[in-house]
């Protein structure tokens, strides 16, 4: 079903306004990872006394998995979490280690790992178990950093270490700034981008697109319980249950929306009417879903105990 010109405009209103707000001081934008760098170079592991480190191994994993991703700052996906107790993972993983290639969301091929969205997709989509291939890096997550560690951060760091607010520090807070306003800005291109390819039908596109702007989501407003998230992470986690709910990928679909509600989203109107849920409300666990976080204006249970009350619950 073709998403509704009500509903397309609802999902780019809050990117317009962000996107305004982002063009305060704006820099010129960092280029994609895909236009960036190749599919077989990838930003190198800090200096380690592990002689493993920039070896590759394999394993391959039954849903659900027990790792959190997240995206490097070379664009490419790297596990940013591991817990066994959340589901599989593998004994030679750790924090840090990249994609190199991955099961492809259907059959038998195998996908490069090009960049963190089409990573991110190929998992969510698969049925059965997932092939990966990663690259060792010996614990080191200096790639989630904004930038590259260089000699200005390694100055800002031994000032910060003695007590001191000299030249490096200054730099490093003055980079960070200019760096988070391209980061916000490129995060409203792509979303926009992604919408224009959901609008065309363009759902395999959109998804992996949608899974960038994920995976730019600013470092300081991600916690455990993502008590704090920006209104681009919000409509883009339910833009993406629209999809998955598009592609009758019910599962996928409920856990996006799910997601999107946990961390904010708050337009329940649009969840009970968008015409790309239609397939998510007719799931006995649509209702459960949404009356956990909107309570609903006909509570079943209150009228029950009247019921009962005046003898009538029989």
């Amino acid at each position: 079903m073709a998403p509704s010109l009500s509903s397309a405009r609802a999902r780019g209103a809050s990117a317009r306004a962000y996107r305004a707000s982002a063009r305060h001081n704006r820099r010129s934008l960092t280029p994609r990872a895909s236009e960036s760098s190749s599919p077989t170079t990838s930003a190198p592991a800090a200096e380690s006394a592990d002689p493993e480190v920039g070896t590759l191994y394999e394993c391959t994993l039954e849903k659900p998995l027990g790792i959190r991703w997240g995206r490097g700052n070379d664009g490419r996906a790297y596990i940013k979490e591991l817990s066994a107790a959340v589901g599989n993972t593998d004994p030679n993983m750790k924090v840090g280690d990249r994609v190199v290639r991955c099961s492809a969301s259907f059959g038998e091929d195998i996908w490069d790992a090009e960049n963190y969205g089409q990573v991110v997709y190929a998992i969510k989509t698969r049925s059965g178990g997932i092939y990966l291939q990663l690259e060792k890096r010996g614990g080191d997550v200096t790639i989630f950093e904004f930038d590259e560690v260089d000699d200005v951060t390694r100055m800002q760091r031994a000032e910060r270490g003695g007590g001191n607010v000299g030249s490096g520090t200054r730099e490093v807070q003055r980079r960070n700034y200019d760096i988070a306003q391209e980061r916000a800005q490129k995060r409203v291109e792509l979303f926009e981008e992604a919408l224009k390819d959901y609008q065309a039908g363009e759902l395999e596109k959109a998804l992996i697109t949608w899974e960038e702007v994920l995976g730019l989501e600013p470092p300081n407003y991600i916690g455990d319980n993502m008590s704090r998230c920006t209104d681009v992470f919000r409509i883009t986690q339910f833009n993406i249950a629209c999809v998955y709910s598009r592609m009758n990928n019910m599962d996928a679909s409920f856990e996006a929306l799910e997601e999107a509600l946990r961390v904010g989203f708050e337009d329940f109107k649009m969840v009970r009417s968008d015409p790309a849920l239609e397939n998510l409300r007719i799931d006995d666990r649509f209702k459960p879903l949404i009356d956990k976080y909107d309570e609903p204006l006909f509570n079943e249970n209150v009228l029950k105990g009247f019921k009962n009350l005046f003898g009538g619950g029989n």
